[in-house]
C-alpha cells in the first residue's frame, strides 16, 4: 500500500514537471517562430494551432497504442526522451527553417500561402516534439491505472491538475525569470532536462504489469455524444480564452508580463477545477446529469466572466488603487479584472474536461481519443473565433454565442430546468440590451470618429472639442495624431536629407501615415510603407489626407505585414529606410531593436544608404535605451544619435547609421534643403536650412558606445528590451523630460565625428555652437511653464533665448519664438517690443526679420 501511495504522488509530480516543460517549451517557441513567421494574424494564430494540433496528432495515434500496453511507463519515458531530443535538434533546425519558409513565403504573399506555409509549416517543424506531449497525459493515465486497486474507477481530474498547475508554474517562471535571465535557448535546455529527468524517473518508479483488457473503439450514440462534447467543449474553452484576451487588451498595458498573468489565471482557475471535481463530483452516478449541470453552470459562468469585462476598466483602476505603486503591483492590478473573467469559467471548465474524459472511459472509449478529440476542437477555436466571429460579430455576440454553445449540448429534457433556461434568458438579454465590449476613451466634447475589431487589435480615431483626431490601437496606444504633423514629417525628412540623391525609401510602421505620407511628396521618390494591422492602413487614411490636401499619393506603396518579416523576405535595396518609434514595451515591438533585425536592414540599405530607428524617449527608460543602443552600435559602430525636435514632454530619439559607414558632407545637405522642391514645405517643419539638419544630432559613436557599454544586447535568443521596457509604463521613474536632461548630460558629438573633414571644412565651429545652443535651450525650457499671457511667459524665456542666441545667432528655435512674442507684444507694450526686436536684431544681422518689424514701429 505505501509503494502504491508513493507511485501515486510520484505520477502526480511528473506530470507537473511535464507541464512546467511543456508550456516553457510553448512560450520560447511561440518566440521563435515569431521571429520568422512575424506577428500576423496569420503567424500568430498557426503557432497556437499547430501547437494543439500536435497534441491532438499525439495523442490520436499513440493513445490507443498505450492503452494495450502492458508497459505504459517505457512509452511516458519514451515520449519524454522523444520531446527533449526534438528540442535540442530544434535549436540548431530552427534558424535554417526560418530562412526557407521566409524565401517560400516571399515579402508579400497571398493570404492563402501565407497561411498555408505559417501553419503546415510550424506543424511540421513542432510536430515530433507535440506529438510526444499530446501522448504524456494518455500514458501517464495509463500507468496510474494499473496502480488502482481492482475495480477502482479511473479517473484524470487528479493528474489533469498537476499537468495543469505545472504548466501554472512554467508559464510564470518563464515569463518573470527564466527567459529574461537565460535567453531562450537556456530555457528550452532547461525543459530538456525536466523532460530527460521525467523519462528517466517513470522507468525507475513505475513496475511493469499484467497486459490490461484495452478500451474499444466504441460507436455507440452516448459514445459518440460524449467524443462530440469533449471537441466542442475544448473549441469553445479556448474561443472563451482568445476572445477576453482581445477584451482585456484594450484595458492592460499588452506586455509580454500581461499575457503570462492572463494565461497563469487560466490555467490556474482549469487546474483548481479538476482537483475540485476529484474532491466533490467523482463518482456520481448519473453521469447524464452531472454533465447537463456542469453545462448549464460552465454556461453561466461564462455570461458572468462576460458581463464583468463591462467593469474591466473600473476594476483594474480599483485593484491599482489598492495595491499601491510599483511595477509587481501594476501587473497583478492588470491580472484582476483576468480573474473575474476567467475565474468562474475556468473552475468549471477544469470540471467538465475531467468529467467527460471519465464518461468516456466508462462508454470504452481510451483516454488518447477523448483527449485527442479535445484538442483537436482547442486547435480549431484561435482560428474560427479570432479571425472570423470577432471582426464579424463583435467580442460582445461571439462571447454570448459560447455561453449558447455550451447549453446547446445539454440534453433535450434539462431546458425545462431553471439552470439551462435561465442563462438562455440571460444571453439574450445581454444580446439585445447590453452595449459593445469597446472601450475607448473619447475627451470631453469630442467623439468617436471611427472604431474597428480587427483580428489582432480594436483600432480607433477619436476627435476632440479642437478638431485634433488621435489614432489608437487598443485604446492605449496611441499612433499619432494631426497635432503632431510637424514632428512626424521632421521624422521623414531628417534622415531623407542626410542622403545625397534618395530614390527609394522604406518606412517599417505606418501610424497615421503623416511621415511616409510627408516623404512621399517628393517627386522623385518611390515611398514602400510597412504596417502589421490592417485597421491601421485604413483609419491612416483620415490623417494622411491633411498633409496631401485631400488627394492620393501616387508614389506611395502601403503594405499590410510584419515589418520584421517585410526586411527579412525581401529582396529590395533602399537608400533610406525609416523605422517608427515603436512602443518597445508592447508585445513584439521589442523584436524590432535586436542585434538580428538592425543586421537584416543593413543589408537592405544600397551602397550609401541611410537608417534610422526612431525611439520614443517618452515611453522608454535610459536602462533599456542603452541596451537598445548597444545592439543598434553592434551593426553600426560609426552611427549617431539625433533628436526629431525639441520637445521635452515627447522626446524622440533617432539612431542614425550607414552601409558605407561614411560621414556627412554639410554641403551636400545645404544642397539638398536649398535645392529641393519642397523648400517651403521643409521651413514649415523647420528644417530651412543645414544647420537644422545636421543640428539635430547629439551623440557621435564614441559616445554611444560609453553610453550603452554597460547595457545587455538584445538579440533574438535574449529578449532583454521586451522584458525591461515594461518597467517604465508600469511605474515610470522618471519624467520624459528628466530623461531628455540625463541623455544630453551623458552624451555629446564633435563635429569631426560627424562631418567629412576633406569637404566639410569650416562648419565645425558654426554646427559645435549650435549644438551647445540647443543643449542650452532644452534646459531652459524644463523650468518655463506655459502661458496664453504674452508678457508672462516673455518673461521666463526672455533671458534664457537671447543667452541661447548669443551661443549661436544661428539657432531659429529660439529666435522665431522671441520674434513672435515680441510682434504680440507689440500690440500693448511697444517701448517693450521695440527692445526685444533691437536685441533680435542686433545678434543676428543677417537675418532681415526683427529688423523689418522694428522699423515697421518707428512712429
Amino acid at each position: 500500500m505505501a509503494h502504491a501511495v508513493w507511485r501515486q504522488r510520484a505520477s502526480l509530480l511528473l506530470m507537473a514537471a511535464s507541464g512546467f516543460a511543456g508550456l516553457g517549451y510553448q512560450i520560447v517557441w511561440t518566440q521563435q517562430c515569431a521571429l520568422w513567421l512575424g506577428h500576423e494574424s496569420a503567424a500568430v494564430l498557426a503557432v497556437v494551432a499547430a501547437f494543439f494540433g500536435g497534441l491532438a496528432v499525439g495523442a490520436f495515434l499513440l493513445g490507443s497504442r498505450i492503452e494495450r500496453s502492458s508497459r505504459p511507463d517505457r512509452w511516458y519515458a519514451g515520449c519524454e526522451l522523444a520531446i527533449a531530443l526534438w528540442s535540442l535538434l530544434l535549436l540548431v533546425a530552427m534558424p535554417p527553417f526560418s530562412a526557407w519558409a521566409l524565401r517560400s513565403m516571399g515579402a508579400q504573399p497571398a493570404p492563402i500561402w501565407q497561411w498555408s506555409v505559417a501553419f503546415f509549416g510550424t506543424f511540421g517543424l513542432l510536430l515530433p516534439a507535440t506529438a510526444a506531449m499530446g501522448a504524456t497525459l494518455p500514458a501517464m493515465e495509463r500507468i496510474t491505472a494499473q496502480l488502482r486497486a481492482q475495480g477502482e474507477a479511473r479517473s484524470i481530474a487528479g493528474l489533469y491538475a498537476s499537468n495543469t498547475f505545472g504548466a501554472l508554474v512554467g508559464v510564470l517562471a518563464s515569463a518573470f525569470w527564466l527567459v529574461p535571465g537565460l535567453g531562450l535557448a537556456r530555457t528550452a535546455l532547461i525543459c530538456v532536462a525536466l523532460n530527460v529527468a521525467c523519462g528517466c524517473a517513470s522507468l525507475a518508479s513505475f513496475p511493469a504489469v499484467a497486459r490490461a483488457t484495452p478500451a474499444g473503439v466504441n460507436s455507440s450514440a452516448r459514445a459518440r455524444g460524449t467524443l462530440l462534447r469533449l471537441a466542442v467543449t475544448g473549441f469553445l474553452g479556448i474561443g472563451y480564452e482568445v476572445l477576453v484576451v482581445r477584451v482585456l487588451s484594450q484595458v492592460s498595458e499588452n506586455t509580454v508580463y500581461t499575457f503570462a498573468m492572463l494565461l497563469a489565471v487560466y490555467l490556474v482557475g482549469t487546474a483548481l477545477g479538476a482537483a475540485l471535481y476529484q474532491r466533490l463530483l467523482f463518482g456520481r452516478r448519473n453521469s447524464g446529469q452531472v454533465s447537463d449541470w456542469l453545462l448549464a453552470t460552465l454556461s453561466a459562468s461564462c455570461l458572468l466572466g462576460t458581463a464583468s469585462l463591462w467593469a474591466a476598466e473600473s476594476v483594474k483602476a480599483l485593484a491599482a488603487d489598492t495595491l499601491g505603486v510599483g511595477a509587481h503591483a501594476a501587473i497583478i492590478a492588470e491580472a484582476v479584472p483576468a480573474l473575474l473573467a476567467f475565474g468562474p469559467p475556468t473552475l468549471v471548465m477544469g470540471a467538465l474536461f475531467s468529467h467527460l474524459s471519465r464518461a468516456a472511459l466508462r462508454s470504452g472509449i481510451g483516454f488518447g481519443r477523448a483527449l485527442g478529440v479535445n484538442t483537436l476542437g482547442a486547435a480549431a477555436a484561435p482560428a474560427v473565433f479570432g479571425v472570423l466571429l470577432l471582426p464579424a460579430l463583435g467580442p460582445k455576440l461571439a462571447l454570448l454565442l459560447i455561453s449558447g454553445g455550451y447549453l446547446a449540448l445539454t440534453q433535450r429534457r434539462a431546458w425545462r430546468r431553471p439552470v439551462v433556461w435561465a442563462p438562455a434568458c440571460a444571453a439574450l438579454a445581454l444580446a439585445a440590451f447590453a452595449p459593445a465590449l469597446s472601450f475607448i476613451e473619447v475627451p470631453e466634447g469630442g467623439h468617436v470618429v471611427s472604431y474597428r475589431d480587427g483580428v489582432m487589435a480594436a483600432v480607433s480615431v477619436v476627435e476632440d472639442a479642437d478638431g485634433v483626431l488621435r489614432l489608437r490601437i487598443d485604446n492605449r496606444q496611441q499612433e499619432g495624431s494631426s497635432a503632431t504633423q510637424r514632428v512626424d514629417g521632421r521624422q521623414a525628412w531628417l534622415p531623407l536629407l542626410l542622403h545625397p540623391a534618395p530614390q527609394r525609401a522604406l518606412f517599417l510602421g505606418l501610424g497615421t501615415g503623416v511621415t511616409a505620407s510627408s516623404a512621399a511628396e517628393e517627386a522623385t521618390l518611390h515611398v514602400d510603407a510597412v504596417e502589421l494591422l490592417p485597421e491601421v492602413v485604413d483609419a491612416s487614411a483620415r490623417f494622411a489626407t491633411s498633409v496631401a490636401g485631400g488627394a492620393a499619393y501616387p508614389r506611395l506603396h502601403v503594405v499590410a505585414a510584419d515589418a520584421r518579416r517585410y526586411v527579412r523576405a525581401s529582396e529590395q535595396t533602399y537608400d533610406v529606410i525609416v523605422s517608427d518609434n515603436f512602443h518597445p514595451a508592447r508585445s513584439g515591438s521589442g523584436s524590432l531593436y535586436t542585434v538580428e533585425h538592425f543586421e537584416a536592414v543593413r543589408l537592405r540599405l544600397a551602397a550609401d544608404g541611410v537608417f534610422c530607428q526612431w525611439l520614443p524617449l517618452h515611453q522608454l527608460d535610459l536602462g533599456t535605451l542603452r541596451s537598445i543602443v548597444r545592439s543598434f552600435a553592434a551593426v553600426y559602430p560609426h552611427g549617431w544619435a539625433m533628436i526629431a525636435s525639441n520637445s521635452l514632454e515627447t522626446p524622440v530619439l533617432g539612431l542614425v547609421g550607414r552601409r558605407d559607414a561614411r560621414r556627412f558632407d554639410a554641403s551636400v545637405v545645404r544642397a539638398r534643403v536649398a535645392h529641393d522642391p519642397l523648400v517651403e514645405h521643409l521651413a514649415s517643419i523647420g528644417l530651412e536650412d543645414e544647420l537644422a539638419v545636421l543640428g539635430s544630432f547629439i551623440a557621435g559613436p564614441a559616445a554611444l558606445q560609453r553610453f550603452s557599454a554597460p547595457a545587455p544586447l538584445n538579440t533574438d535568443d535574449r529578449p532583454v528590451v521586451a522584458y525591461l521596457a515594461p518597467q517604465v509604463t508600469y511605474a515610470p521613474d522618471s519624467s520624459p523630460r528628466e530623461r531628455l536632461s540625463e541623455l544630453l548630460r551623458e552624451v555629446s558629438v564633435e563635429p569631426s565625428e560627424l562631418l567629412d573633414p576633406g569637404v566639410s571644412s569650416g562648419w565645425g565651429p558654426r554646427l559645435a555652437a549650435y549644438w551647445s545652443a540647443r543643449d542650452r535651450f532644452i534646459e531652459s525650457g524644463r523650468a518655463v511653464r506655459p502661458s496664453s499671457n504674452v508678457e508672462e511667459m516673455l518673461s521666463q524665456v526672455r533671458g534664457p533665448l537671447l543667452d541661447v542666441l548669443r551661443t549661436s545667432p544661428d539657432f531659429r528655435p529660439a529666435y522665431d519664438p522671441l520674434l513672435s512674442m515680441a510682434t504680440a507684444l507689440a500690440r500693448s507694450n511697444a517701448p517693450s517690443a521695440r527692445t526685444l526686436l533691437g536685441e533680435l536684431a542686433s545678434i543676428q544681422p543677417a537675418r532681415s526679420e526683427a529688423a523689418r518689424a522694428l522699423a515697421a514701429m518707428q512712429p
